[in-house]
């Protein structure tokens, strides 16, 4: 089984769309026949979306948590902390690896590991 499509609604997606791309994401502004214009981007093989709010959405749900793998880890946290991004935990050593975790602008997590190569 693979992940293909995830889909997140955003009440500012411009704005939403400017913080995913700190953190490395590139996007296409499209859409689908009569559908909204939204952002869009391949993570790999799975299609990631940011889309508006629906008419009857007034928030956008932040139970909702992400985790991407970046590069240079202290850099990025130093970017989006000069951009007000809230940092809810700042970079740690932990059993999972070099993590940090922020929230996005619709106040979703967003888990941030640095990609470490081993040493053997």
């Amino acid at each position: 089984m693979k992940l293909k499509l995830l889909v997140l609604r955003s009440k500012d997606i411009a704005a939403c769309v400017q913080f995913y791309q700190k953190i490395g994401l590139k996007f296409d502004y499209h859409q689908h026949g009569n559908g909204p214009m939204h952002y869009s981007c391949r993570i790999g093989e799975t299609v990631f979306e940011l889309y508006p709010l629906l008419k009857r959405q007034k928030e956008a749900d932040t139970s909702t948590r992400l985790g991407f793998e970046v590069e240079n880890l202290d850099a990025l946290i130093e970017e989006l902390r000069a951009a007000e991004v809230t940092i809810v935990q700042e970079p740690l050593d932990s059993e999972f690896g070099y993590f940090a975790l922020v929230k996005d602008l619709d106040g979703r997590k967003v888990e941030l590991t640095e990609r470490r190569t081993q040493l053997t």
